[in-house]
């Protein structure tokens, strides 16, 4: 009977030495308050020229290691131009230089009599009015965990905060929109380790979306407030 008992503690110990048992994880909802594009899409007015420009960013993943590694930050200049275009205000002139040389070489091809249409595009390629970009203003990553009755509950908390910035390409004014995104992942385990719980990609990811679309949203609506739309 000694040995039995001896056998079990032993195993016991062994359990909570490796980790084992079932773990579970759920994605909570945004814990701060956000904005929806759809609020300031109601326009049909003239729309203006806008360039959303890829911002180096190599600054800012020198504070936030975590964000170069899981590549958050890539995508803003395209999130931000789908926001944008949803709200039916703006045009949008091509930023990639590769591109704009391609037009230029058109250009002179045409004059060389080469396409069977001629294309002209002196003088009317549109400039930009407002230059766009993101930047990112405040990031962490929150664990708190606990263990009661050998049930380990560990919750991680992804906060981000962006501004998007419109900078008047004339007079250099900018005007900033800041948005701040949150989300929640809740992890419960039986004697099992929830150390890769530390830095959720579904989380971050969550989190940026809401911050951006915020974000865009008050951006816009400063603009409409200083008179550069009328609603």
């Amino acid at each position: 009977m000694k040995k039995v008992m001896r056998i079990l503690g032993n195993l016991v110990i062994l359990l909570l030495l490796t980790g084992c048992g079932s773990m579970k994880t759920t994605t909570e909802g945004d814990a701060v308050e956000n904005k929806n594009i759809s609020t300031v899409s109601d326009y049909t007015g003239a729309k203006t020229t806008v360039q959303v420009v890829n911002v180096d960013l190599t600054k800012v993943f020198s504070m936030y290691p975590d964000l170069q590694e899981k590549n958050v930050g890539l995508g803003f200049a395209e999130s931000v131009l789908d926001y944008l275009d949803e709200t039916n205000r703006f045009e949008f002139t091509e930023e990639k230089s590769e591109i704009k040389e391609r037009m230029v070489t058109q250009f002179k091809a045409s004059k060389k009599g080469i396409f069977e249409e001629p294309i002209d595009g002196k003088g009317k390629i549109k400039a930009a009015r407002y230059f766009v970009y993101v930047t990112i203003a405040d990031f962490a990553v929150d664990e708190d965990e606990t263990i009661e009755k050998g049930k380990a509950k560990v919750v991680v908390t992804t906060f981000i905060r962006l501004q998007v910035r419109f900078v008047n390409a004339e007079t250099g004014q900018i005007y900033i929109g800041s948005g701040e995104g949150e989300a929640v992942k809740v992890g419960e385990s039986f004697l099992k380790s929830l150390d890769n719980m530390s830095f959720s990609q579904s989380t971050v990811g969550k989190a940026t979306r809401k911050s951006l679309e915020t974000a865009t949203t008050n951006v816009i609506e400063k603009l409409i407030k200083n008179g550069v739309f009328e609603n």
